[in-house]
């Protein structure tokens, strides 16, 4: 009962397919991201695209001196090592000189986490809870894990992105040991939205709200672009993300750019992708090469490919090292990163989080950045798909079998 109960998606699947209506850039489409699927689209922010360890972690660890108030943190991967101890001891020393100090790890997603540094955390102040640590009252909920990366500073400063807390994302992406990833640092008044999806699970794990004004201050516009921040969880509106990106493939005109570090579309994805290749609407696809930290992802994913390329649609694997870049630009206008893989489990086991830019100037430096690792890609064409040994479309076949756990 208990497998039974962790293998199950839960809420009721989205079954039939979403028409395509409109273009991104029509204003039904931002009022239907905006009031029919999520949070408010919110005017007047800036975003900061971060590349690599080297710009990502030096960003963060200075927000996080720079606290006066308060600091939120919610991960998955929180690792031991240096980059785990420099956000450990920077964390702790702001709770000492009497910064609200909370963060939130998976507990699945830390479990290579030293003790020792949550000991050090722990003892200089700074209040860390684990997400769905087992207990006999979750026994049910273990395979619902937080996969959401979110740092909040002062209520005013935002990050969210595709990076973990663990070395492999240190340095530039210049060597197999480490990782290629894009985080995003946001300032305006999107950053509440922010706060409160940090909320929704830090009430799950504590019973406690944090809601005064020093979580929640007044925010100022710090730019012109209009941004939101996408959440799900099974607990509520799993299906919330999938709609989400499955709308603003039917809605692309133009183009679909895809970075994603675990790619294993389902049915509906896949008839969605190539519904949009024949209003002619160009798709790119990036996923990982044979550098990757879960092999059987990359298995399932290429069992999948074959409508795919039929359509057109050009698939390219990463070659320097292991990509994790999580980000979609639609018709150079919409840009949606975070957390989200476009894969079963984000769209519908995990706790996922979304930023959502509206933006033209925007997409065109992320579309130059797409451009940038498409370069260091190797395209696999539809009759290398097809003639690939039969070794690997046995292997491929079983491992797609486990696309719902994937």
């Amino acid at each position: 009962m208990l497998l039974l109960g962790n293998l199950s998606a839960g809420e009721k699947k989205i079954d039939t397919r979403v028409e395509s209506l409109y273009g991104v850039t029509d204003p039904q489409y931002l009022r239907s991201m905006g009031v029919l699927l999520g949070p408010t689209i919110i005017e007047g922010n800036t975003v900061k695209h971060l590349e690599n360890g080297a710009e990502i972690f030096p960003a963060m660890l200075e927000a996080i001196r720079s606290a006066r108030e308060t600091i939120t943190f919610e991960t998955y991967i929180y690792w031991s090592g240096d980059i785990g101890k420099q956000f450990a001891e920077a964390l702790r020393e702001r709770a000492q000189v009497g910064v609200k100090v909370h963060v939130l790890l998976d507990w699945i997603g830390s479990a290579k986490m030293d003790e020792a540094l949550l000991e050090e955390m722990r003892k200089g102040g700074v209040e860390v809870e684990r997400y769905h640590k087992p207990h006999w009252l979750n026994l049910t909920r273990m395979n619902n894990r937080t996969h959401r990366k979110l740092l909040i500073v002062d209520g005013q400063v935002g990050f969210t992105g595709g990076v973990g807390i663990a070395d492999q994302w240190d340095g530039n992406a210049q060597d197999k040991e480490h990782w290629r990833d894009s985080h995003f640092m946001v300032r305006g008044p999107a950053v509440s939205e922010f706060q409160a999806v940090f909320l929704d699970n830090w009430i799950k794990a504590t019973g406690r709200v944090l809601h005064s004004g020093d979580y929640f201050p007044k925010i100022d516009n710090a730019g012109k672009m209009p941004a939101q921040m996408f959440s799900s969880s099974p607990t509520g509106g799993s299906e919330s993300m999938h709609l989400m990106y499955l709308l603003s493939i039917a809605s692309a005109r133009q183009s679909i750019l895809l970075s994603s570090s675990y790619f294993v579309p389902d049915d509906l994805a896949i008839n969605a992708l190539v519904e949009a290749a024949k209003r002619g609407v160009k798709i790119r696809i990036i996923t990982p090469g044979e550098d990757i930290d879960a092999s059987v992802v990359r298995h399932a994913s290429r069992a999948r490919w074959g409508e795919l390329l039929e359509a057109g649609i050009v698939i390219a694997e990463y070659q320097p090292t292991m990509f994790h870049c999580k980000i979609m630009i639609v018709d150079g206008f919409m840009v949606s990163t975070g957390s989200t893989n476009f894969d079963n489990r984000s769209f519908r086991l995990n706790d996922e989080a979304n930023l959502n830019v509206y933006d033209a100037g925007f997409a065109a430096e992320m579309t130059r950045e797409f451009e940038q690792d498409f370069a260091k890609t190797r395209a696999i064409t539809i009759e290398q798909w097809r003639n690939r040994p039969w070794k690997e479309k046995v292997i491929e076949h079983a491992s797609s079998l486990l696309g719902k756990q994937l």
